[in-house]
């Protein structure tokens, strides 16, 4: 029996990657350096034009209120042109919100300036779609892995490099960030495949709608999507506090946690997803990483020693590793190859949506109900999640 399971993985580590994915990979990355260098200093940045604590939660609820309704549009027109005029679109629309950020002498330009940038912030759900243009449906899980791991990269790298960037000047990082965007759009002009068939896009053109059954799966793999990332971003944003309150960790530590969080998530994305899937199959792999998601925020709930929390954080981390690329390759196998774009951009606008209601909830039930609370919520989102996944595939 362990010599089975041996030889799939092995097969598996084999295959080669398909032309053209490493240049995807290295556009997503580059792109995730960029929101990198924004994110962790944005807040900051706002209350020195007066924003209250209100108005800095809705700056960052502007820039996924906007790719909530820009990514499936974007999304839509990947399907009808192709995949690269849309990835250059976002790159350079990123570029000017973040130029726009980094110039910004008022609040309402410094508002604006998000909205940009969320409005063209599809690139990464074209990218996917790019990559299940490049691989049959056996292969996706694992190259959408390998593309998952370049968001650890690009968390890594661009706090990193905005840290630095900020020693020059308060405005200095969002223009870097802009520069960024650029090179990345000049590297992708030259170098970034079109892996859409002309076949496809005429097709795509042609139809207007999709099947009722398939937006009654693409619906549920959504509120899949939306639950789960509603518990995780809400640990996201509230696994600081816990750390300093009850373990008093300093920032460096609780940086330190993350830094090993991302380098999880790329080990479980980037190696361990394609002999577990092999193994039990994609529907079945989402299913064992949302019962590991709630596992792992149910002991964090209640977690008072180290051993308990390096427990508790690992089966998290794995679960996510799981959840996230197979939930892409779900979402992109229930429509028709003409509508992968805009299915895979609906998913990145609904689990924006998601990010903004999960920290919201979880500082609501950290400093109402206790610190532990959160967490029990998440892990129950990430129960009720798994019955919505269980409730597509029984669909299948």
């Amino acid at each position: 029996m362990v010599k089975k399971v041996f030889t799939r993985s092995e097969k598996t580590a084999r295959v080669p990657l398909p032309q053209g994915f490493s240049t995807i990979w290295v556009t997503v990355a580059l792109d995730l350096v960029g929101f990198g260098i924004v994110v962790p200093i944005l807040g900051r940045y706002a209350e020195r034009f007066g924003a209250s604590g209100l108005e800095v939660g809705l700056l960052f609820a502007s820039f996924s209120l906007a790719q909530l309704v820009c990514a499936p549009l974007l999304g839509r027109l990947s399907d009808r042109i192709g995949r690269k005029p849309v990835i250059m679109i976002s790159l350079l629309g990123t570029a000017v919100g973040s130029f726009v950020t980094g110039a910004a002498g008022t609040l309402w330009v410094l508002f604006l300036g998000r909205i940009l940038d969320g409005a063209s912030g599809a690139s990464v759900a074209v990218a996917q779609g790019a990559v299940t243009d490049l691989a049959p449906p056996s292969e996706r899980p694992r190259l959408l892995g390998l593309l998952g791991a370049a968001f650890g990269v690009g968390f890594v790298v661009g706090p990193a490099l905005g840290g630095l960037a900020s020693l020059g000047g308060e405005h200095l990082p969002f223009f870097v960030a802009g520069t960024v965007a650029l090179i990345n759009a000049g590297v992708a002009w030259f170098r970034l495949p079109e892996t859409r068939p002309a076949r496809v896009r005429d097709e795509a053109r042609m139809h207007s709608s999709q099947g009722s059954s398939a937006k009654i799966r693409l619906w549920g793999l959504a509120l899949t999507g939306f639950t789960a990332i509603v518990a995780f971003s809400g640990f996201e944003a509230t696994f600081s506090l816990l750390a300093s309150n009850r373990f008093n960790l300093t920032e460096g530590g609780i940086a330190a946690i993350f830094v090993g969080i991302g380098a999880l998530l790329v080990v479980v994305q980037g190696i361990l997803i394609a002999p577990i899937n092999a193994k039990l199959g994609t529907q079945r792999s989402l299913q064992i990483g949302l019962v590991l998601n709630s596992v792992g925020l149910i002991i964090l709930a209640f977690a008072e020693s180290w051993s308990i929390l390096i427990v508790a954080l690992a089966l998290l981390t794995v679960g996510q590793g799981l959840v996230a690329p197979n939930l892409s390759t779900l979402v992109s196998g229930r429509v028709p190859d003409h509508r992968r774009g805009e299915a895979l951009g609906f998913q990145q606008g609904v689990n924006a949506i998601g990010r903004v209601s999960g920290p919201a909830l979880a500082g609501v039930l950290y400093d109402h109900v206790s610190i532990g609370s959160p967490y029990l919520v998440g892990g129950a989102l990430c129960a009720l999640a798994l019955l919505f996944a269980v409730g597509v595939g029984e669909q299948e």
